[in-house]
């Protein structure tokens, strides 16, 4: 894996692109027991990975938010993610306390396929909660779930955003794929889905579900790096130069093998331009989630 890009040199890309700094709609902070749990099952290269998966950034959450701000991160996400019924509230009342506590963080939250989610997620809205995080491959439920329609419903109704984790990479689950997306988004058209990861590995499913609803967002997680070993489908450069106003930066840190400067450098080798490396670095996240100083690019 080459790795020409440090996270040193980031700083002085972002100056030179002429933006404010990078927007992460995709990282992860959890309650501690809860991402020592995750770490571990990393560590054993669990069955969801499909392989071995060294994790890049460890130490405290202090650590990991000072490391974001030395490289220009401005605003970043703190993404959980409830894997079985009754673990939610607890989730969330974290990242009430870390939001609280890390201004430059999205305030995030989570839920999961039970009936206690058509009450807690209208409530979270109301609170200000300003991203969802779902994650259909290690929650093992469907997207189209009946649980679920109240909260689509709400999520639709308030345009707050979920990052939603439905393709079936690194390994597939049961009901990963756009298939219950897509019921879903036809039901809810005006849901604001950012599908994690470009919906890799079926990034033409998702991209034709963008292309069938202005409201759809992809974020670019993990998307073309070497870790990986897959090549860029072809054609897929010109969908995503028609579609960047809605590419989101995202990275899965800490939860990496790689460095994180490695994303923008993947990004990068797309030669799309400048233009559109702005938009999705910085101005589609901060205009997505109505920051200030998404004009400044």
């Amino acid at each position: 894996m080459t790795e020409s890009l440090q996270d040193a040199d980031l700083p002085a890309l972002i100056a030179e692109l002429g933006i404010p700094g990078l927007f992460d709609v995709h990282t992860h902070f959890m309650a501690p027991q809860i991402m020592a749990k995750v770490w571990a099952y990393f560590d054993s290269a669990g069955p969801l990975l499909g392989r071995e998966w060294p994790i890049r950034y460890r130490g405290t959450d202090e650590e990991r938010v000072e490391h974001l701000r030395s490289i220009g991160v401005k605003k970043f996400s703190s993404l959980s993610y409830a894997h079985k019924p009754g673990i939610a509230g607890f989730m969330n009342d974290w990242a009430r306390g870390f939001a609280e506590r890390t201004p430059d963080t999205l305030w995030s939250a989570t839920f999961y396929p039970e009936p206690e989610a058509a009450t807690y997620v209208p409530q979270l809205i109301a609170d200000g909660v300003e991203v969802f995080k779902a994650h259909i491959q290690v929650g093992d439920f469907a997207a189209n779930d009946p649980l679920l329609d109240p909260v689509w419903g709400a999520l639709a109704e308030s345009g707050t955003p979920i990052v939603l984790h439905a393709g079936s990479g690194p390994a597939p689950g049961r009901h990963t794929g756009p298939h219950g997306v897509a019921e879903t988004m036809s039901r809810h058209p005006d849901l604001i889905l950012i599908i994690a990861h470009l919906g890799m590995p079926e990034f033409t499913e998702f991209l034709d579900l963008a292309d069938k609803y202005a409201s759809m967002r992809l974020d670019t997680t993990m998307a073309f790096v070497d870790f990986f070993e897959v090549p860029v489908p072809d054609g897929i450069g010109p969908r995503l130069r028609d579609l960047q106003d809605r590419i989101l930066f995202g990275t899965d840190f800490p939860n990496i093998p790689y460095a994180y400067a490695h994303q923008v450098e993947v990004l990068q080798r797309l030669d799309l331009g400048d233009g559109w490396i702005r938009d999705v670095l910085w101005n589609n996240g901060a205009m997505l989630f109505d920051v200030t100083g998404s004009d400044s690019a």
